[in-house]
């Protein structure tokens, strides 16, 4: 199909191309023609008659486009008339013959240098139907001029038509990529505005849960401590003033998780670069998960082998990326299957490693590839007990790329992943 099409191409062009040349020869004949009236009317003026003696009129015969023009002049004139029609890139050769044109008796006055070479090729050349240069019907100089042609061969009209199809072909080409991109900009512009639109839903569904929660445990809270018998009861009053604290915090707790992937993503997070112990911040954050670690039957191994271990970090939010790690490790756990969480600590050249593994469901692949975006959370089955915005791993990767570092996941459904942070070390 697209032979076919190049083909009809290339011939209609052709055809285009010929059609041209033998309009600038058609008009060349008629140019010449009346050049050569122009100086039979300047002769007859000079010598005074116009039917003169016998040899005035040979005189008259011997007037020739060939004899009153030099080669240059000739050659300047189609050249002309070749950049008028705008194919100033042809080549051509050319031959003026006098005489008996139909007899092909006729004598050559003026040619070009390799004409005929050119003339004799027609397989690659193209010469248009010789048309006889004659003065103009009705004029003196029609019966006493001398018949006169003007042979003319285009040697590199076929190159011509493919330089210029080439241009055509290439705008075909731009055009249709052009519109090829914008349809596909189109449909990508159409799926990120519908994944967009599912992300705010599912981002407004899990913000309308996590304070719904302890609106109304706090709701419930402020009821009981109306209660008089609450109000006579310390014990009751503080047990129920502390439910609304920790909810508060809680919330609070959320406020800041959105603010901050907020300000982390339009750079405007403060990052107080000071020197940090790793294994220190590792230690403190293990401590403060051993409660939840214990209701479950878990047990954390730490392996803390890095010999250096300082770097140049914000201890609140390295504290938060380590924090968010341990906290999926246990909120991702398997039901009924007591947690295992490794974290190990080693170095290399320039920075420091840590390795975060755990037991837990683990996730598929299509999932390790989006883990870090921004919302995205991953889907548990049947587990319902999961809460959260999606924002926690892209904050970890957040913070890690802040701090020059690096952050990537491994994992197997149903056998753990592991998540390793790549940091540099302090000078």
């Amino acid at each position: 199909m697209q032979v076919s099409w190049l083909k009809s191409l290339i011939a209609l062009r052709e055809d285009q191309v010929k059609q041209s040349i033998d309009n600038v020869y058609q008009n060349l004949t008629i140019e010449f023609s009346q050049l050569r009236d122009k100086y039979i009317s300047e002769a007859g003026d000079d010598f005074g008659v116009l039917f003169s003696p016998r040899g005035y009129f040979d005189q008259f015969r011997a007037i020739t486009i060939g004899s009153k023009l030099s080669s240059e002049e000739i050659d300047k004139r189609i050249r002309q008339a070749f950049i008028k029609a705008n194919l100033d890139k042809i080549q051509y050769e050319y031959a003026f013959m006098s005489g008996s044109l139909l007899s092909y008796n006729g004598t050559i006055e003026k040619q070009s240098p390799d004409f005929f070479p050119v003339y004799s090729d027609t397989l690659r050349n193209y010469t248009p139907p010789v048309a006889p240069i004659r003065s103009k019907s009705g004029s003196v100089s029609e019966s006493i001029s001398k018949d006169e042609a003007l042979v003319l061969t285009v040697i590199n009209w076929r190159s011509f038509v493919k330089r210029s199809i080439v241009w055509n072909i290439v705008l075909a080409v731009l055009f249709t990529l052009v519109i090829v991109s914008a349809f596909y900009l189109t449909v990508y512009t159409m799926l990120r505005q519908k994944k967009l639109g599912d992300i705010k839903n599912d981002f407004i569904n899990n913000m309308t849960h996590e304070f719904k929660t302890p609106i109304a445990t706090i709701s419930l809270a402020v009821d009981a401590l109306k209660n008089e018998k609450v109000l006579s009861n310390r014990e009751k009053l503080n047990y129920f003033s502390g439910i609304i604290k920790e909810e508060n915090q809680r919330m609070n707790k959320q406020v800041e998780t959105i603010l901050k992937a907020s300000q982390f993503e339009k750079q405007e997070a403060d990052i107080d670069l000071k020197p940090l112990h790793v294994h220190e911040v590792i230690e403190n954050v293990i401590d403060n998960f051993q409660l939840q670690l214990h209701e479950k039957n878990g047990d954390a191994e730490v392996s803390l082998a890095a010999t250096r271990d300082v770097i140049k970090g914000d201890e609140v939010h390295f504290t938060n990326l380590v924090n968010n790690l341990i906290d999926n490790a246990v909120k991702y756990s398997k039901d009924n299957v007591p947690i295992l969480l490794k974290i190990f600590t080693s170095n290399t050249a320039k920075s420091i490693v840590i390795r975060f593994e755990d037991n837990g469901i683990g996730m598929s692949r299509e999932t390790q590839k989006r883990i870090f975006e921004k919302f995205y959370r991953a889907h548990t089955g049947n587990l319902h007990n999961v809460k959260g915005f999606g924002l926690g791993l892209n904050y970890v990767k957040s913070v890690a790329d802040s701090h020059g570092g690096s952050v990537k996941v491994e994992s197997v459904i149903g056998k753990g992943s592991v998540f390793t942070v790549e940091l540099p070390l302090a000078d």
